[in-house]
């Protein structure tokens, strides 16, 4: 869910007044709700034990790299478009 509130493709685009923000606002708590409650509870429990007794510092890379894989495909998608943008200028 994290990836598709910061992903650069979307369901509605932004741009478009209300409607853009919305899915973003809607998609993303419900599919979290929706994540954590498929987990089944033993494992949650363990998973938050562990969390508890170790800290967050090994998870906090996890974040690191889908920020890195989303501004590499935003680097990605920016060079297409200047490129198709050369292309048809000429």
């Amino acid at each position: 869910m994290v990836a598709h509130t910061f992903s650069p493709i979307d369901l509605i685009p932004d741009f478009i007044p209300i409607l853009g923000y919305l899915d973003d606002l809607i998609i993303t708590p419900v599919g979290l709700a929706l994540a954590i409650r498929m987990i089944p509870a033993e494992v949650l429990a363990e998973a938050r034990s562990k969390v508890a007794t170790s800290g967050l510092r090994e998870a906090g890379s996890v974040g690191h790299i889908g920020a890195g894989v989303i501004i590499f495909v935003w680097i990605v998608m920016l060079i297409g478009v200047v490129y198709l943008v050369k292309i048809l200028s000429k």
